[in-house]
């Protein structure tokens, strides 16, 4: 059996990426303690959401996760101190992996996630009674959250569709400072709309000063964020035509657009 490394940018400061040339089986208690270990913990610190535990052969232990919406193989050393991000194959060149990655990265999230995006500060973008509710984490400095704006203003202006900003402040060293103008402000909608109509401009004025309130909502809107797995803006979550809950991460296409916002 393989362990081919992933040839794409990331960055883990905090996280050995090695490739495993040999693989030592654990014994005793080590292989007996089937609790997540810290340096899982470390990983979801960086961004990285870990969605459970896989069943690999070659005594690893595997771990499905996704960094935004890009699924990873996670797998552990025998020391518990050290993770490789790869594929694990066997002399065919197969997967071991695939089947269980797939299943579960493509779960929808669950109905305690959409309470919590329900009970965060958010910015109502739309009619109140609108059939189809959709959240979006939003940064007020974000070239692609302002096309996502500009491109859902047919489906917002027929009625049918509410966005729900998640605010976050998380691009520029002004985005929360800005971020915080539409939440302190005495009509956020009205704010939220000045900064998107004007965002080729510099969008909203930043605060000189946010009030503590204020920064305690952004931070816990960014920890959300980062909970269900985003690691930036525009992030969109929906419900489908069965009534599951989705994600997609980035500027949708005019296709996806049409997919998870519903006829116009």
């Amino acid at each position: 059996m393989f362990l081919k490394a992933l040839h794409r940018p990331m960055s883990y400061p905090a996280i050995a990426l090695a490739l495993l040339m040999g693989v030592v089986m654990a014994t005793g208690a080590e292989a007996e303690d089937k609790a997540y270990p810290e340096i899982l913990k470390t990983i979801e610190q960086q961004g990285i959401r870990i969605l459970g535990e896989m069943q690999v052969p070659g005594g690893l232990r595997a771990f499905a996760a996704k960094a935004g919406a890009q699924p990873l193989a996670i797998y552990l050393t025998p020391d518990n101190q050290h993770v490789v991000v790869g594929t694990l194959v066997d002399a065919y060149g197969q997967d071991m992996a695939e089947d269980q990655l797939k299943k579960m990265v493509e779960q929808p999230l669950s109905e305690a996630s959409w309470t919590k995006l329900e009970a965060a500060t958010w910015v109502r973008d739309g009619n109140p009674n609108a059939p189809r509710v959709i959240y979006t984490f939003t940064d007020p400095n974000c070239p692609y959250c302002n096309r996502f704006w500009l491109a859902a203003r047919s489906w917002i202006e027929s009625g049918k569709v509410q966005l729900r900003h998640v605010m976050v402040g998380v691009i520029r060293q002004d985005s929360p400072a800005k971020a915080a103008a539409i939440l302190q402000a005495k009509s956020p909608e009205e704010a939220l709309s000045e900064n998107e109509r004007k965002h080729a401009d510099g969008g909203i004025a930043p605060l000189d000063r946010i009030d503590g309130d204020t920064a305690a909502k952004l931070d816990r809107n960014a920890a959300l964020m980062t909970e269900l797995g985003f690691g930036g803006t525009p992030a969109i979550v929906f419900r489908t035509e069965e009534g599951k809950i989705d994600t997609f991460a980035g500027m949708p296409s005019e296709a996806q657009m049409g997919a998870f916002l519903g006829p116009k």
